[in-house]
């Protein structure tokens, strides 16, 4: 099977700061360095390395042909990004602080010029038992959501960056909805919801060193999978690598369960690191880290 994912692809500037600068404030780095990020190319990076099929759907201008490049050496098909002339590739500015937490300023550039006849291209391709995942960072979701629901694929949804107005537009297309605790308390506010009453069957919950949680909103239960305990240096990206690894661990047929599991040890090995998709962890690394 096939995980197509409709991703943002960005370059990631990196600053490290000795903390996370409070408004109006001028702070001087202490570090830079550039990578490949955007959460669509993370996740696509983390289902690869995760040994399942990652197919990108999205674009770059002239000035991302190396993150194509990059992609590519991960292991992604990218024969589904575009790069659109006069277009600039999306970037984000990240700030991370000495006790690893983050500050993120994103410019979406061709990330929001991705057109439907794009999508259904990539999608042309695709049948059921494959998956499709979307995030907030690109434009399409729903229409590709709507798309993906006809062909009969499984459609997941990261609610990330949260925007109240897309997740209820989704909301009736997609089988999985993953999103943080953050995320989750700005969705019940904006919508005047429970997470179990948006008609979404499954439903994951991600808490940072407090784990994880899944709500089987059809069989009623709910499962708590508890965090790997590690020493954190780097936040950025965490979320992203337990999504990819979570829909590789079912595109592959894992139980929920195990895939949850799998997840958790690759999330909690990517915060022990430095950077976004070029630091993820394959199953080796997992396997060679030895994570509890």
């Amino acid at each position: 099977m096939s995980v197509f994912n409709l991703g943002s692809i960005n370059v990631d500037n990196f600053y490290r700061v000795p903390h996370i600068p409070a408004p109006g404030e001028t702070l001087a780095a202490t570090e830079f360095s550039r990578g490949l990020g955007g959460k669509g190319a993370n996740m696509s990076v983390a289902v690869a390395r995760a040994a399942a099929r990652a197919i990108h759907i999205g674009a770059v201008g002239a000035d991302g042909a190396w993150c194509v490049e990059r992609l590519t050496e991960y292991g992604v098909d990218t024969r589904h990004i575009a790069t659109l002339a006069g277009g600039q590739t999306g970037h984000a500015n990240i700030a991370v602080a000495d006790d690893g937490e983050n500050q993120i300023v994103i410019f979406g550039g061709t990330n929001q010029q991705i057109t439907d006849a794009m999508i259904g291209g990539a999608l042309s391709e695709a049948g059921p038992g494959d998956t499709l995942l979307i995030q907030n960072e690109t434009n399409g979701q729903v229409a590709a959501a709507a798309m993906a629901r006809d062909l009969g694929l499984r459609v997941v949804y990261a609610a990330a960056p949260f925007d109240a107005k897309t997740v209820s537009d989704i909301a009736e297309y997609a089988d999985f909805l993953v999103l943080n605790e953050v995320e989750a308390q700005q969705l019940r506010a904006a919508l005047g919801k429970d997470l179990t009453a948006l008609g979404i069957d499954n439903v994951v919950v991600t808490m940072g060193g407090d784990g994880s949680r899944w709500l089987d909103v059809a069989g009623g239960s709910e499962t708590h999978v508890p965090a790997v305990p590690v020493t954190p240096v780097d936040t950025t990206g965490a979320g992203d690598t337990f999504t990819g690894y979570l829909i590789a661990g079912l595109d592959r047929g894992m139980p929920m369960e195990q895939a949850l599991r799998l997840a958790t040890q690759a999330g909690a090995l990517m915060v022990t690191r430095h950077g976004t998709a070029d630091v993820i962890p394959d199953l080796k690394d997992i396997e060679d880290a030895r994570l509890a």
